[in-house]
Parts: structure tokens; sequence; C-alpha cells
């Protein structure tokens, strides 16, 4: 599986940090990465379900090339919506579409988290991927 540089730069720095609660701190600075999608324009349709927080995506697909927008109620929540921002966003939806979540394991950042959060972080990435496939 192929990562953009951008995500591999991501993985690496998370691998250099043993400390969990030093992961999650990072995963909160990520929550300014996200394309915000506005909170007027969320609804059951962008809303990721079976997540612990109120949490919205919304993909575009544009020029074959994958456009991601998000929002959440919680900064953590929001970090891990900025990783994946930083994983899809601007990327060929080809490219795309070989991504599973374990890059998000390789980072250590799901045993990093609750496992209720964890899940909430895969139901994410699947209706991502869901819309993009849909999309494309």
């Amino acid at each position: 599986m192929t990562y953009s540089t951008e995500l591999v730069e991501l993985i690496e720095e998370f691998k250099e940090i043993d400390d969990k609660m030093e992961r999650l701190e990072m995963v909160f600075d990520l929550a300014d990465e996200v394309n915000l999608l506005p909170i007027e324009q969320w609804t059951d349709s962008t809303r990721v379900h079976g997540c612990q927080s109120e949490a919205h995506v919304k993909v575009e697909i544009i020029d074959s090339n994958v456009h991601f927008y998000s929002g959440a109620d919680s900064k953590l929540v929001q970090g891990l919506m900025g990783i994946l921002t930083m994983a899809i966003h601007g990327i060929e939806v080809e490219s795309v579409l070989t991504l599973s979540p374990e890059f998000a394991a390789e980072m250590g950042i799901l045993n990093s988290l609750s496992p209720s959060r964890s899940n909430g972080f895969r139901n994410m990435f699947d209706k991502v991927m869901n819309e993009i496939r849909h999309h494309a």
C-alpha cells in the first residue's frame, strides 16, 4: 500500500512518540488540519453514526481528487478528522481507495484511544470510503 508523502511523514512522527498522552496531544493539535464543514451543513446524511461525539463528514470528488470536509463538537474527534484529512484530501481517488484504517494503527493512535473512540474513527473511515466509492 502506498501512502502520500504527507501521510508517511505523519506516521513516522507518531511512531517516534512513545507516550500515549503525548500522542493524544498531537492528535489535538491536528484538529487545525481539517477543512471545516460549517455547522449549518451538518445533516443526518453527513453524521458519523456510531461516534460518541457529534461528528460530520462530507466528500466531494473534483478532477479525480478527493476533497474532504469535516467537523465535530470534540477537539479529539476533530484531530482524528485532521489525520484523515492529511491522508486523503487532494489525493487521487484510486490511491485513496487503497487505504485501510491500518495506517492509524501503524501510527499507534488507535491503541491510545478508548475503545469507543477507536471504533468511532473506524466508523468515520468506513463512511468516508463508502462515500468516495459512491461518488467515484
